[in-house]
């Protein structure tokens, strides 16, 4: 069966990247044939929440739609764990104070933080969700 999946193109290269899977307990490349292709994550989101794709979006931004039940996840198996949240900065020996003081704070609010991240429970109870709303076939 095929499906219509979104792709992150990255902004500097134009390439698009792969979707990364868990098999096996290793992270895989896998390229889909993407029908959107995009450096915007939000314009990727709101494509995947219409319904008009399926796609590798980004804990941070499923979180809340997960929990509203707008969102389903899909391929849990197959779910990684190894794209972070980054803070890109100058130099350390030029950084000024309110910038060190963000990069605490931003840490320290979103570091396992659970109004950002899901549980295994909670992702398992969103997808068992789809199946008791899908038909039998």
């Amino acid at each position: 069966m095929n499906h219509r999946c979104s792709a992150f193109r990255h902004p500097a290269t134009g390439q698009v990247l792969p979707w990364y899977l868990n098999v096996d307990g290793e992270v895989t490349n896998h390229h889909v044939a993407p029908t959107l292709s995009t450096n915007d994550t939000e314009l990727e989101l709101q494509a995947v929440l219409a319904g008009q794709v399926i796609g590798q979006v980004v804990n941070l931004s499923a979180t809340p739609h997960i929990r509203a039940g707008r969102l389903v996840p899909l391929l849990l198996q197959h779910m990684t764990e190894h794209i972070g949240v980054h803070i890109y900065y100058g130099s350390r020996s030029a950084q000024p104070r309110r910038a060190r003081a963000f990069i605490d704070l931003a840490i320290e609010r979103l570091k396992g933080s659970p109004a950002h991240v899901l549980s295994s429970k909670e992702l398992a109870q969103a997808a068992k969700a789809l199946r008791r709303t899908r038909p039998a076939a």
